[in-house]
């Protein structure tokens, strides 16, 4: 009796042994994990995110209270309007001088006919000339003091231009927006919670297509490539494996002892390498799920 049940065990750890040799490597799924975090202090006002919810890129997740900063926009906007209220109307201003310079160039060609018919002398057509110069000098005198004038108080307005710029920055960090395409795996925070610049919301991650890490020996290492298509199994039930494609996206540079949750203690002294499989996902693979890599 005692020789059928070693006769049995034996049997047993045959079929594991040789269930376990049919692959070449093993491993568990993972995904590029993102934490996405405020980037603004205030009261979350809303915020739309559950966990398991499927976000799609920029898509708008809620906003942070950011009424103190439209109200500090709204004043440095009226102190741009005031100091621009302090510019020339140069038009208005020289519209006078202009007159006058359009008077005396009639006045001078009134002259100058007048000297042509020798009814003028030379020193009227002289004054004439010498006072249309003078007019036309203060002319371009005035436009240029006042655009320097206006220059100068429109430059004043450059660093309330520059804050307003700093607060449009901060108003749109206000605003929680989905970085990209995934699912949310794990919410951290909720409608009206105070939050503050790098406080974590919620992580995502794409999960149409996960990675399996794996790790070879040094002798299966030799056979790996990048791109290289290889089958990977995940258990269907008990007795059967449902198959998928994957291909080889990384392979590691450096050994690394066996990870203690993939082999047996015996096994964990031996020098592996990693490797990355990408996997496309149907729905049934999920994270930290096992997988088994054939190639």
């Amino acid at each position: 009796m005692k020789t059928n049940y070693i006769f049995i065990a034996l049997i047993f750890l045959a079929s594991c042994s040789a269930k376990k040799n049919q692959f070449d490597a093993s491993g568990t799924f993972e995904a590029v994990e993102t934490i996405v975090s405020a980037e603004a202090a205030g009261t979350l006002k809303v915020f739309t995110v559950e966990e398991g919810q499927l976000l799609s890129l920029n898509q708008n997740l809620g906003y942070i209270d950011s009424l103190q900063l439209f109200l500090k926009k709204k004043q440095l906007q009226s102190q741009v309007k005031a100091v621009l209220s302090k510019r020339p109307d140069i038009p208005a201003q020289l519209a006078s001088l202009k007159e006058q310079l359009v008077q005396a160039e009639r006045e001078q060609k009134r002259v100058e006919n007048l000297f042509s018919k020798d009814a003028a002398t030379q020193k009227q057509v002289d004054d004439s000339r010498s006072q249309t110069a003078i007019v036309r000098k203060q002319v371009n005198a005035m436009q240029s003091s006042l655009g320097i004038s206006s220059t100068s108080i429109t430059e004043e307005t450059n660093p309330l231009t520059v804050q307003i710029a700093q607060l449009d920055d901060q108003l749109q960090k206000c605003r929680i927006v989905n970085p990209l395409a995934g699912t949310v795996l794990t919410k951290y925070a909720e409608t009206f919670e105070m939050v503050s610049p790098g406080k974590p919301l919620y992580k995502i991650a794409n999960m149409e297509s996960l990675i399996l890490r794996a790790y070879v020996s040094g002798d299966q290492f030799a056979a790996c490539k990048l791109g290289q298509k290889v089958k990977v199994f995940i258990d269907s039930n008990a007795k059967e494996y449902k198959e998928y494609e994957g291909a080889i996206e990384w392979i590691s540079n450096k050994a690394e002892f066996t990870p203690k949750t993939i082999q047996t203690k015996d096994e964990r002294a031996n020098l592996v390498y990693a490797i990355k499989v990408r996997v496309k996902n149907d729905g049934l693979l999920k994270l930290g799920m096992y997988g088994e890599l054939k190639f």
